[in-house]
């Protein structure tokens, strides 16, 4: 490991930046250096400049990709190497913004009952429940699980920050289920060594699968259960700062894009073709 790269990876710890951040960071940067076969130190400006263009009109690489390695190289230059003026030379791109994919309760009931392991249906059954993150729901461990409080414990979430969400009781009946079955000590989702929670590639494999054995159209992950969490808690009429806290969202604004696939909202309004009162029948078409 080259003295730079231990440079930047003690301070993305100092900064309590994850151990996912880091291992991003660290491959977006050894990216960089390895597109002009130099060190990151001798690199300036132009370069930077010249990668973005080329990551984007050769490369053509998707727009999180491209924010990542902005992100890695502004931290790169601004902490570790202490160059203030290579920032400004990096642009930061507006994102596309995309709907998310959200399920109907039907749906969500039909990919439930096409997962065949308990395990597997535990966990995605938690994932809607509870509207976390494929980390936060794979990291659960079982003193996270509060049947006296009838809440859940999420460590260290998006931006290293603990938060509480709900426990319902269906979600908790399900769960002494698999306990009972498989009986987890640690971790509550632990993969077969039980050494370390279950990998996050099978759990989306699975839902990716269930998605297809269901006969939906839709793209079924765990992420997409999170948005169906967020839409069918506004639907219901759920105040968005609690559904905000919930999501552990640091910014309504985030939190707001829901309204934009909210049933209850898009059909809230009627439509001007109504007002017009124009009778349909076979002699028009």
């Amino acid at each position: 490991m080259t003295t730079l790269r231990q440079r930047m990876i003690d301070d993305l710890k100092v900064r309590n930046r994850s151990s996912r951040t880091i291992k991003t960071y660290v491959a977006q940067v050894a990216n960089f250096a390895r597109h002009f076969g130099k060190s990151p130190e001798l690199l300036g400006a132009e370069e930077i400049r010249q990668y973005q263009v080329y990551l984007v009109e050769q490369r053509r690489v998707s727009w999180s990709y491209f924010n990542q390695a902005v992100c890695a190289l502004r931290f790169l230059y601004r902490h570790t190497l202490g160059q203030d003026w290579a920032v400004a030379h990096i642009p930061f791109p507006r994102q596309p913004r995309k709907l998310p994919v959200v399920l109907s309760q039907a749906e969500v009931i039909r990919l439930f009952d096409a997962v065949r392991s308990l395990k597997l249906r535990a966990i995605l059954m938690t994932a809607y429940a509870t509207g976390l993150r494929l980390a936060e729901v794979t990291h659960l461990q079982v003193s996270d699980i509060d049947s006296e409080r009838m809440m859940i414990r999420v460590r260290q979430g998006k931006g290293q920050k603990d938060r509480y969400v709900m426990l319902s009781p269906t979600l908790l009946e399900v769960l002494r289920l698999y306990w009972r079955a498989q009986r987890p000590t640690s971790w509550l989702f632990p993969s077969q060594s039980k050494e370390q929670p279950i990998n996050h590639s099978v759990v989306q494999r699975a839902c990716h699968q269930a998605g297809l054995d269901a006969g939906l159209t839709k793209d079924a992950t765990v992420r997409s259960l999170r948005h169906s969490f967020a839409t069918h808690l506004l639907e219901a009429g759920t105040n968005i700062r609690i559904i905000q806290t919930l999501l552990g969202h640091s910014s309504v604004s985030t939190t707001q894009r829901y309204t934009y696939v909210s049933n209850k909202t898009v059909r809230a309004t009627e439509s001007p073709l109504e007002l017009l009162a124009y009778p349909v029948n076979a002699d028009r078409f």
